[in-house]
C-alpha cells in the first residue's frame, strides 16, 4: 500500500525522518571516538624519583629538552627521544658541546618509573591513564577493535529482535542503552572495564543505525527515498567534524565520552513520539495498531478526511497477498534460501564487507594535527554525497554503487604509483578515496534497504552489515603487510574493491520501484524476467517437438 491516502511526504514524514537523524550527529562521534579518546601522546620515561627535571634545569641552567639527553637515548632515527628506555645512570658529560661518548654502549633499561606524557594535544587519553604505550602498545588497538566487535554483535542481535519486536522499540531501548553503557565507561576504573563498556556502546549502536533506517525507509514515499536518504546522511557528516570540535575544547577522554553519549537521554525521551512502521504491523498481524498509526498520520498531515476512507478493509485490500504469505518468524537462513534472495545476499555481502576497508590507509597519509585531519575526512562528505545523490536519482543505485567502488580502487592502485615524498599529491588522492567510499557507504545504507523485503528487512541488514565490521576489524592487519611489501596493502585494498565493483554489478536495480515486502516480491519482482525466457524456452521446445523437430516450424516464425 502506499503514502497517498495518509497524504504522501507530508508534514509527519518531515518530523519523523528529521527526529530518528538528528541522533546521526552523535552516532559519527561513536565510531571515531577511539582516534582522541585513546590518542597516542609523545611521551618518554619518566625520570628516576630522585631527581626533578625542572630543578636540574635551573640547577645547570639550561633548557629542559636539552636536559633530558642525559636520562633518556635518542630512538633508532636519531632525531627524538626514545619512548620505551633510559639510561641506567645519568650521563652528564652529554651536556658537553663537544662530547663525543658512544651512545649505543651506554646502558639503558625500561621505563621502571613509568612515562611522562606530553599535555599540549591531549590533557588525557586512555594511553595516558593506564600506560597503554610500548609492549603494552597493541592495546590501544584492541579497544576499537572490541568496539568494532560489539557492533558487529549488535547488527546479528538486534536486526533479528526487530524484525520480530518491531523497529520502534528496539530502537528506543538502543538509545537508552547507550545513553547509560556510553556515560557508565567514562568511570570505567580499569582498562578493562572499558573494553566491557565499549562493546557493549558497540551494540547499541548497531541497534540505533539499522532500525532508524529501516524505520524512516518504510515511512518514505518511493520517489522520495533518494533525496531523503542521501540528505539525511549529512548529520553523520557534521558529526564528524562535531567530533573534532568537542575534542580539541574538552581535550580529556572521561570528559569527551559523557559529552557525546549524553544526548542519548534526550534521543530517548522524545522517540516514545515514533510511530511503528504499518507494514511491518500488517505483515505480523497486527492490523489494527497499524491502521490506528495510518489515522494518526493523516492527521498530522492536515488529511483528516481520510481517516473515515482509510478503513481495514481497504488496508487488507491492499496487502492482502502479503499477509496470506507471511508467517511468523524468519531467520538469516531465509536471505540464502531462495534464488533471488540469495544472489541479493551474496553481492550485498561482498559490497558490504569493502566498505570499511579503504579508511585506514587514507588516514595513514596525513601528516597534520589529528583535529584538523578530521575536519577535512568530513569537509571531503559533502561533495561525495552531492554527487552521490546526482549518481543515485539519475543514473540508478547499481551504477551508482559499481562505480564508487571502481573509482575508489582506481585511486588506491593510483597512490601505489605516488613517491613517498609526494605528500600533497598523495593527501588529495587519499581525500578523493575518502570521498567515493563516503559516496559508496551512503548508497549502499539506501541499495539494502529497498532490496530486502519489509518481513526480514532488518534480519538482512544486521546480516550483511556484519561483515562491513569485519571489513573494518581486519583492515588494521592487512597494513601490517607492507613489512612484505610495501605496496601490498594497496593491493589488496584495491583489489577488494574491484571485486565488490564487480558484485554490486549482479544486484537488481531499485531506482523509483516501491519497497518488496515479502520474499515473494522479491523473487517476482526482480527475478520473473529469467523465469519467463525459462517458460518460454521450455514452450519453444516443446512445440517443436511435436512439429516432429523439422525445422519447417522455425521457418514459419513461430517464436
Amino acid at each position: 500500500f502506499g503514502f497517498a491516502p495518509v497524504g504522501g511526504f507530508g508534514r509527519y514524514q518531515w518530523l519523523h525522518v528529521t527526529l530518528i537523524s538528528f541522533p546521526g550527529l552523535m552516532m559519527a562521534s561513536q565510531n571515531l571516538l577511539n582516534n582522541f579518546i585513546s590518542g597516542m601522546p609523545a611521551h618518554h620515561c619518566s625520570l628516576p624519583t630522585n631527581h626533578s627535571l625542572h630543578n636540574l634545569s635551573l640547577f645547570y641552567q639550561v633548557e629542559e629538552q636539552q636536559l633530558l639527553r642525559v636520562f633518556i637515548p635518542p630512538d633508532s632515527s636519531g632525531s627524538r627521544l626514545d619512548r620505551c628506555r633510559r639510561y641506567v645512570e645519568p650521563q652528564w658529560q652529554l651536556l658537553a658541546a663537544n662530547s663525543s661518548a658512544n651512545l649505543s654502549q651506554l646502558p639503558t633499561e625500561g621505563c621502571l618509573d613509568g612515562w611522562t606524557f606530553d599535555r599540549s594535544e591531549f590533557l588525557s587519553t586512555t594511553i595516558s591513564e593506564w600506560g597503554l604505550v610500548c609492549s603494552l602498545r597493541p592495546l590501544k588497538q584492541m579497544i576499537q577493535t572490541i568496539y568494532m566487535g560489539g557492533v558487529l554483535t549488535g547488527a546479528i542481535v538486534f536486526g533479528g529482535l526487530s524484525d520480530r519486536f518491531g523497529r520502534r522499540s528496539v530502537l528506543i531501548w538502543s538509545y537508552l542503552l547507550l545513553a547509560v553503557l556510553g556515560c557508565s565507561s567514562a568511570l570505567s576504573p580499569s582498562y578493562s572495564a572499558y573494553c566491557i563498556f565499549r562493546f557493549l556502546s558497540g551494540m547499541a549502536v548497531s541497534g540505533i543505525i539499522l532500525n532508524g533506517v529501516s524505520l524512516k525507509v518504510e515511512w518514505i514515499p518511493t520517489k522520495s527515498r533518494t533525496i531523503v536518504g542521501t540528505l539525511t546522511s549529512f548529520f553523520f557528516t557534521f558529526g564528524q567534524m562535531i567530533l573534532a570540535g568537542l575534542a580539541y575544547w574538552l581535550r580529556d577522554w572521561r570528559k569527551l565520552q559523557v559529552v557525546v553519549c549524553a544526548p542519548q537521554f534526550l534521543f530517548f525521551t522524545y522517540s516514545w513520539w515514533y510511530s511503528e512502521s504499518a507494514r511491518w504491523l500488517v505483515l505480523n498481524r497486527r492490523s489494527e495498531e497499524a491502521l490506528k498509526t495510518l489515522h494518526r498520520v493523516a492527521r498530522i498531515n492536515g488529511k483528516p478526511e481520510m481517516v473515515n476512507k482509510l478503513t481495514m478493509e481497504v488496508l487488507h485490500s491492499h496487502m492482502s497477498k502479503e499477509i496470506e504469505s507471511s508467517h511468523s518468524s524468519f531467520t538469516a537462513f531465509d536471505l540464502l534460501k531462495t534464488r533471488g534472495m540469495r544472489r541479493i545476499s551474496i553481492c550485498l555481502i561482498a559490497v558490504w564487507s569493502e566498505t570499511h576497508l579503504y579508511i585506514p590507509i587514507a588516514c595513514c597519509l596525513f601528516q597534520v594535527s589529528i583535529y584538523l585531519m578530521q575536519i577535512i575526512f568530513g569537509a571531503v562528505d559533502f561533495p561525495a554525497k552531492l554527487f552521490a545523490l546526482a549518481t543515485l536519482s539519475f543514473l540508478g543505485r547499481r551504477v551508482s554503487q559499481a562505480g564508487c567502488l571502481f573509482l575508489s580502487a582506481a585511486i588506491i592502485f593510483a597512490n601505489i604509483f605516488v613517491p613517498s615524498d609526494m605528500q600533497t599529491v598523495r593527501t588529495v588522492l587519499a581525500c578523493l578515496g575518502k570521498a567515493f567510499t563516503s559516496a559508496s557507504f551512503t548508497t549502499v545504507y539506501l541499495y539494502t534497504g529497498e532490496l530486502y523485503p519489509t518481513i526480514i528487512r532488518q534480519t538482512g541488514m544486521g546480516f550483511v552489515s556484519t561483515f562491513s565490521r569485519v571489513g573494518s576489524m581486519a583492515a588494521p592487519a592487512v597494513l601490517i603487510l607492507d613489512e612484505v611489501l610495501p605496496a601490498l596493502p594497496s593491493l589488496v585494498y584495491g583489489g577488494a574493491a574491484v571485486l565488490a565493483g564487480c558484485f554490486a554489478c549482479f544486484l537488481p536495480e531499485t531506482l523509483n520501484m516501491p519497497l518488496p515486502d515479502t520474499i515473494e516480491d522479491v523473487e517476482e519482482k526482480w527475478y520473473a524476467r529469467s523465469k519467463r525466457q525459462l517458460q518460454y524456452l521450455s514452450e519453444y521446445l516443446a512445440l517443436l517437438e511435436s512439429l516432429g523437430g523439422s525445422w519447417k516450424g522455425y521457418r514459419l516464425g513461430i517464436p
